[in-house]
């Protein structure tokens, strides 16, 4: 990778900016913290660099350990006021807009807990996925704690008769079955909406602190559509290593 190039990325976009969405039990604040190799809580500043609180979308996150990302936290609107999705739109459309490079999102990492299975989709889905225009900016949907699937299995296996041995044993070919299960459903039916997904990926491990966020650079790369950003996107990565050699291969 030519280091002239990368920071005339980063002298012409600024830094990688994501907006991540997702309800309060979706695993977001851990899913960033690997993503910048950390156990550090972000520090929250205003656009002017002043250090606020959490409670506005425009506030930007930014982890010690890799000043590198930009991130934005959704703020409430996955409990369903009307107020929070019309922030939520006008700042989707907005910085997926401006011409203020600098400013300008890159990506939404949407993130939907895999263990709630009886409510995969909620009424924030449905009206982020109807009437959010993201046509500017690739959304890619997050199934987290795919994990934790494997705890629904052993409970469904109990219930059939098993007793905890017999269902710990066979619980792993269920936890498959049920990912294939919900990750079809969550596809088939975010397809139908408006303004679909880019991409979807499943994630677990994610409260180990080995997780290796390979999986979700390389799908939000791919989401991208401009090489420049990309490139921009591999610059943040300091510690993914095997990330970096795959691109400097491309």
């Amino acid at each position: 990778m030519d280091p002239a190039n990368v920071r005339a990325q980063f002298e012409r976009f600024g830094r990688f900016r994501v907006l991540v969405i997702g309800r309060a039990n979706a695993g977001k604040t851990t899913l960033l913290q690997r993503v910048c190799n950390t156990t550090d809580l972000p520090e929250v500043f205003d656009g002017k660099g002043n250090k606020r609180g959490y409670h506005n979308i425009e506030n930007e996150l930014v982890f010690r350990s890799n000043p590198g990302f930009i991130f934005h936290d959704s703020c409430g609107f996955e409990t369903g006021s009307v107020e929070e999705l019309e922030d939520m739109k006008m700042f989707v459309t907005g910085r997926s807009a401006t011409t203020k490079l600098e400013d300008r999102i890159h990506a939404i990492w949407y993130c939907i807990p895999a263990n709630d299975i009886s409510r995969l989709i909620t009424t924030a889905e449905e009206k982020f996925f109807s009437e959010c225009d993201t046509r500017r900016v690739p959304v890619i949907v997050l199934l987290t704690k795919v994990d934790a699937l494997n705890g629904v299995a052993i409970g469904e296996l109990r219930e059939e008769g098993m007793n905890m041995r017999e269902a710990l044993h066979a619980a792993g070919g269920i936890e498959q079955q049920l990912l294939k299960k919900s990750e079809k459903r969550l596809k088939e039916s975010l397809e139908t909406y408006k303004f679909p997904p880019r991409s979807y990926l499943s994630l677990g491990k994610m409260h180990e602190e080995s997780f290796d966020c390979g999986n979700l650079l390389t799908t939000t790369s791919n989401a991208l559509d401009e090489k420049a950003l990309q490139i921009l996107l591999i610059s943040t990565q300091q510690t993914n290593i095997l990330f970096n050699i795959k691109w400097a291969v491309k």
